[in-house]
């Protein structure tokens, strides 16, 4: 197995607080089991509710939406799997990664553009969680800054215990969710009139498949990257990268299929409304209250992560409480879905982070990369140029910007690799 190896032991201080600033060892791998749920329950973000609800208003039930679901998710999942190979591969996350792609200064960027997204998700998970529960339970709105309080830093707790805290909420958590997710689907079907039904209803907006995927990835796509902070602890790479496509496919599509299910049949993705109009309210607040922990829980950790590496520091708990609190305030100040504005800016300025790394793992350094202990330039020249230039194709060329955007970081930093050789 090629891996990224440290001379000497590893500082206690790195075990403790989930390997932030160096490979994560053999002795702390994990097995596919304990990857899986936490991988799982990661993909069951509410976010891609939402996404769903853009599928269900756009497309016939069968066979554009199914297909168009499956599509998006295949290739998130194939992108995801990928770099997970190389996570487990070397035992490093994409942030530590970007320090040879991208040059020990250079690799400052690629934390800020995966860890600034995060804090905002986490503020606007917080928020849309008080919303939801004066929604559907009827607390009066005056409260919302005490329930922000509790749940900004109630679902960081796992993610403050790292990995295997993570790991043990998410084998419990993920089987439940799954049961209220079918229960709840299969009350709608018969709300809806069964399959003749569904079919019956008319799509209210069009939308092309490419502007389709290009949703898919930007909501995606940042999960996607940042799962390396995860698929780093699994056994090899061939079993990181089976079960991230695994997981990446269907988990994604399972929930984004839930989401565009509801707004067919009730007009609203959001299932605690849904299983509320079904007389499952209780149901439908454990739905909520599991599916938002565990995907604000890695969310805060991928900050973390990211974070350590941009602040060369070791105290990853110090800053998941760091990120909450600024999330808090967000949410204090009344942060919309950052959903809305951030969708073309996540598909365009992510995926090329993942093809030059990909390229540089492969093609510069054929297939392990050095110890971090090894002196690296302060700027890969090479791996910014190919990311800045393939952000431009993405922006500007024709197609989906997200294939579009690492397909040529990929090139782009292959042709100057080969020019320099």
């Amino acid at each position: 197995m090629s891996r990224t190896s440290e001379p000497g032991s590893i500082d206690r201080s790195q075990a403790d607080e989930d390997y932030p600033l160096s490979a994560v060892p053999p002795e702390a791998r994990q097995p596919i089991w304990s990857l899986a749920p936490l991988l799982i329950s990661f993909t069951l973000y509410s976010g891609n509710l939402w996404l769903g609800e853009i599928f269900g208003s756009a497309y016939r039930f069968w066979p554009d939406l199914i297909r168009t679901v499956l599509l998006g998710n295949l290739l998130v999942g194939v992108y995801a799997a990928a770099i997970a190979y190389i996570a487990a591969s070397s035992g490093l996350s994409t942030a530590l990664m970007a320090r040879f792609s991208f040059g020990n200064l250079g690799s400052h960027w690629v934390d800020l553009i995966l860890g600034i997204p995060q804090i905002l998700l986490y503020g606007w998970g917080s928020s849309m969680v008080a919303q939801l529960i004066n929604q559907v339970v009827g607390l009066p709105s005056s409260l919302n800054w005490l329930i922000i309080i509790f749940f900004t830093y109630a679902f960081c707790t796992t993610a403050y215990m790292g990995y295997l805290a993570m790991d043990w909420f998410s084998r419990l958590a993920v089987p439940v969710m799954v049961i209220l997710l079918i229960w709840s689907l299969s009350i709608a079907t018969g709300d809806a009139g069964g399959f003749s039904g569904l079919q019956a209803i008319v799509p209210q907006k069009q939308l092309s498949l490419e502007e389709l995927i290009t949703l898919t990835f930007g909501v995606l796509v940042s999960g996607a990257t940042q799962a390396t902070n995860f698929s780093r602890f699994a056994n090899n790479g061939r079993q990181a990268a089976q079960a991230t496509l695994l997981v990446f496919f269907l988990g994604n599509s399972l929930l984004i299929f839930g989401g565009a299910y509801c707004t067919l049949v009730y007009g609203t993705e959001h299932f605690v409304q849904v299983m509320t109009q079904q007389e499952l309210l209780v149901w439908g607040l454990a739905f909520l209250f599991l599916n938002m922990w565990t995907t604000q829980d890695k969310i805060i950790y991928s900050f973390s992560v990211a974070a350590a590496n941009l602040f060369r520091t070791k105290k990853r708990h110090r800053l998941v409480f760091v990120g909450a609190t600024i999330a808090l305030i967000l949410a204090w100040s009344g942060i919309d879905n950052p959903m809305s504005y951030l969708l073309d800016l996540f598909g365009t300025l992510i995926p090329p982070i993942g093809g030059v790394i990909m390229a540089d793992y492969w093609l510069c350094y054929q297939g392990k990369f050095p110890s971090l202990q090894k002196q690296t330039p302060a700027y890969n020249l090479r791996g910014i140029l190919a990311y800045v230039i393939a952000c431009a194709i993405a922006f500007y060329v024709p197609g989906i910007k997200p294939i579009n955007g690492m397909i040529a970081a990929a090139v782009i930093y292959s042709l100057m690799l080969g020019k320099k050789r």
